[in-house]
Parts: C-alpha cells; sequence; structure tokens
C-alpha cells in the first residue's frame, strides 16, 4: 500500500534555473546554479527509478506499508529518507537511493567513490550506508513518540534494515573485504527482501510472533509516521548570494525615460495605476504566487489552493496589456505606450 507519494521537485528546478538565468547573476553564481542543478535532477532521476519499482511491488501489498520522500526533524536533527518500507512484522526497511551515471566503486575500508566521467577519475562521497545510520537515529526517535500498539502491556518496537539502492544499470565495483551486500540494485530489492525472511526464518524476523499487526494496524501507523513530514524550505537567493531585491525592469523600455521625453499616454497611465495588493480571491490570503496555465497567467493559493484569475488592463482606450515572466517577477507592458512595471513577484 502507498502512503505518500514523493513530493514534486520540479518547481525547485524551475527556481534554480530562473536563478541561472538572472541578468545579475556572476559567472561564479551561475556556475554554481548549474552544478546544483545537475546535482538535484540526478537525484530527481535515481528516487523515480527506485519508486516506479517499489510502487510496481508493494503498491497492492496488504503487508507492507510503502512512504516516499519522507523529511522529519527530530532535536535539531533532520533525516531525509528516500524511501520507507514498514512491514507488518514492523521491520522498517530504510531505502537510500543513489544515481550513477558511470558506476561506483567501494574500498577495502568501505569508502564510496563514484566515476567522474570528464575528469576520467573516480571521486569521493559522502557515505550513504551512513547516511542511512544517522536517519535511523531520527526515525528511532520518532517512532518513540507515535503511539504504538501494545502486546501484554508491552509497548511494539519496530526493527529497521538500512539498503542504498543503485540504478539497475549501473556498475559496482565492489571489494571483497568490505560487507557491501546492503549496496543492492533498486531492482532486485522485492528479491532480498523475500530472501532476508527466507534465510531467517518466519519467527526469527519477527523476534516474537506478538510482534505481528494487522493491516489496519499497519496503515495507521504508517500513516502517524507519514504525518511527520516536514518539508524542507531553502532560501535559495541567500543560499547562492543573490539580492532579495526585485530586479529592475529592462532600462531599454520608456517607462525609465524622463517624462519629457515619454509619451503622454505613458505618463497618464503610471500617473493613474496604484493597483492595491493581489490576493486571493477565495479566502483574501496574500500567499500567493504567479502561475501559467491553459488560459494565460493566474495566481495559485497556498492557502486553500484556489485560483485567481490576473486581469489587467491599460488605462488608454484600444490598449492592450500583456504580462511578461523575468525569472521570478512578472511585469505589465503595453505594446502601445512601451511600458513596463513590475507587477508581481514570485517567493522562493
Amino acid at each position: 500500500m502507498i502512503i505518500k507519494s514523493a513530493d514534486k521537485k520540479q518547481l525547485v528546478v524551475e527556481t534554480l534555473e530562473q536563478l541561472r538565468q538572472r541578468p545579475d547573476a556572476t559567472d561564479s553564481q551561475r556556475k554554481t546554479v548549474e552544478k546544483e542543478i545537475k546535482i538535484f535532477r540526478a537525484g530527481i532521476k535515481g528516487e523515480e527509478e527506485s519508486a516506479y519499482l517499489i510502487d510496481f511491488d508493494f503498491k497492492a501489498s496488504k503487508n507492507t506499508a510503502v512512504i516516499h520522500d519522507l523529511r522529519m526533524e527530530s532535536n535539531g536533527r533532520v533525516a531525509q529518507i528516500d524511501h520507507l518500507l514498514i512491514h507488518r512484522t514492523l521491520t522498517v526497511f530504510v531505502l537510500e537511493t543513489k544515481h550513477f551515471n558511470s558506476g561506483m566503486k567501494i574500498t577495502d575500508e568501505g569508502e564510496f567513490l563514484r566515476w567522474n566521467d570528464y575528469r576520467k577519475t573516480f571521486e569521493g562521497m559522502a557515505s550513504p550506508l551512513a547516511q542511512n545510520e544517522r536517519h535511523i537515529e531520527v526515525l528511532k526517535e520518532a517512532f518513540g513518540i507515535l503511539d504504538m500498539p501494545t502486546r501484554l502491556g508491552i509497548r511494539l518496537s519496530p526493527s529497521f534494515e538500512p539498503y542504498v539502492l543503485i540504478s539497475s544499470t549501473a556498475r559496482i565495483d565492489r571489494s571483497r573485504k568490505f560487507d557491501s551486500s546492503r549496496v543492492i540494485k533498486a531492482d532486485v530489492l522485492l528479491k532480498t527482501i523475500e530472501k532476508k525472511f527466507e534465510n531467517e526464518g518466519f519467527l526469527n524476523t519477527l523476534g516474537n510472533v506478538s510482534r505481528l499487526v494487522s493491516t489496519e494496524t499497519l496503515e495507521e501507523i504508517a500513516r502517524k509516521l507519514g504525518n511527520l513530514h516536514s518539508p524542507a524550505k531553502v532560501n535559495y537567493l541567500a543560499k547562492f548570494g543573490f539580492s532579495a531585491a526585485p530586479i529592475p525592469p529592462p532600462s531599454s523600455n520608456n517607462s525609465a525615460l524622463p517624462e519629457a521625453t515619454r509619451p503622454a499616454e505613458a505618463i497618464k497611465r503610471t500617473e493613474d495605476k496604484s493597483p492595491a495588493a493581489p490576493v486571493c480571491r477565495s479566502c483574501g490570503s496574500a500567499k500567493i504566487s504567479v502561475q501559467y496555465g491553459k488560459y494565460g497567467y493566474y495566481f495559485k493559493c497556498a492557502a486553500c489552493d484556489g485560483n485567481t484569475p490576473i486581469k489587467i488592463s491599460c488605462s488608454v482606450a484600444g490598449h492592450k496589456e500583456r504580462i511578461r515572466k523575468d525569472g521570478l517577477n512578472f511585469y505589465r507592458e503595453c505594446a502601445d505606450c512601451k511600458t513596463s512595471s513590475l507587477y508581481f513577484a514570485n517567493s522562493l
């Protein structure tokens, strides 16, 4: 059963692309953002590939609950877990996904290396096994605050099984001295879990037969855990050193010219226009952002998820305004008046 799907990350990619294209971005900032986009997209690809295989194998299961993309905070520590499988035996499989274009290597000391096809050499990387162990520490604290079932007055506690999932097409160079059995191809996860239960024996896997819970209880536990999800809030402007001030409109438009050199209609229109700050038409919230849909630009409300149409019109009869997007900023422009002014700025 699928309890939680992965959060949509396309908006983050779009935000990073907008930062990369900002006219005030330095070469260093662009390169840094481009690297972030590349890493982010590779991560998305790996998670989506694994999620597809996991959903294919466990979507209809009544014995296993699936949670994708779970982020939790506990005592100042954060766990960003790619995939979580909770079995009716309260065995929790903690899955970290890694996507490699050209493969990876695990040394005798347990160091993880990834191949850099551009530099033609292996590069060091953080150990996903160690990362998973940190995730489990946060998970233990999370399960500690959940209302777990009891048997004979004893509170049931889960056991944890960490695995690292690698793309089914990636090459893994393993060490004979270091145990890398918990690093597996994503397409053999189901067989790995089945083999684990088979090799250990049903009762040994349970530890105690009383740990087996019903499908309904399993779903209840999984949903309680999923409710602890806390999406990350990243200020990408600050992260990459961009100014928080809106980007000024292009200096080539007539709105930046002295009044003596601007058309009379443009001067009148600028003086007349003093619109109130837009809000959601359904709930009145100012937590809105400009989005693009089938019928053009509109406001999307983060408070009630409602839509509000954007209605603009030039004060000069017969003239027609349009919305122009530039990164996070949106300008209202009139080709006849030859004017452009900032209308709204989306936040990151």
